[in-house]
């Protein structure tokens, strides 16, 4: 079993550390994982999550961003992944077949929605998805925008505070000046 090349970089959230490998883990769009069932034939992200502590995958490209609960240390941790990526990186399908569910998503949405999704892959979303996260518009109702976190943004302090102002305030300046904007509760 030959070691698999990745350096670690820290992201604004403690508990997620991004993995950016020397060699592609996702072609096309990104993807999440917050279970082993959500993870199809992905089997590098199943024996991930068989690592304790290991809370939520997000791939996208050549990173993998991996966030973990409060009562696990990196310490702890990191040992048990370099296994993992050692044995299933190698192996591992960069085009495995997967189910979209952003792109129904997003060919559900309503013009308005579409076109809020559009401002964010402009401005936000790219400072986002480098940190190892994302954001979802989920829905529009009386320029009230609810909006919901994804990978490494999903449990990070500054999401709640400076990036959530970041984007009422680029959607107020782009789309509307009325535009409100909250996180969405989980379902």
């Amino acid at each position: 079993m030959s070691e698999v090349n990745y350096h670690v970089q820290p992201t604004p959230n403690p508990n997620a550390l991004k993995f950016i490998f020397d060699q592609q883990l996702k072609v096309g769009n990104y993807v999440s994982y917050k279970t082993p069932v959500e993870c199809g034939e992905n089997n590098l992200a199943i024996n991930l999550f068989t690592v304790r502590g290991i809370d939520q995958l997000h791939f996208f490209e050549n990173t993998l961003t991996i966030t973990k609960f409060n009562y696990e240390t990196w310490d702890e941790i990191e040992p048990k992944l370099k296994q993992v990526f050692d044995e299933f990186v190698p192996k591992h399908n960069p085009d495995y077949e997967e189910y979209d569910p952003e792109a129904e998503r997003r060919a559900n949405l309503t013009p308005e929605l579409k076109v809020i999704e559009e401002v964010l892959d402009r401005t936000i979303r790219p400072g986002l998805q480098a940190d190892g996260g994302d954001v979802q518009a989920i829905s529009l109702e009386d320029d009230v925008l609810l909006v919901r976190y994804q990978g490494a943004c999903g449990t990070c302090p500054s999401s709640t505070t400076g990036t959530l102002e970041a984007i009422k305030s680029i959607l107020r300046n782009e789309y509307k000046p009325e535009i409100d904007v909250y996180i969405a509760p989980e379902w």
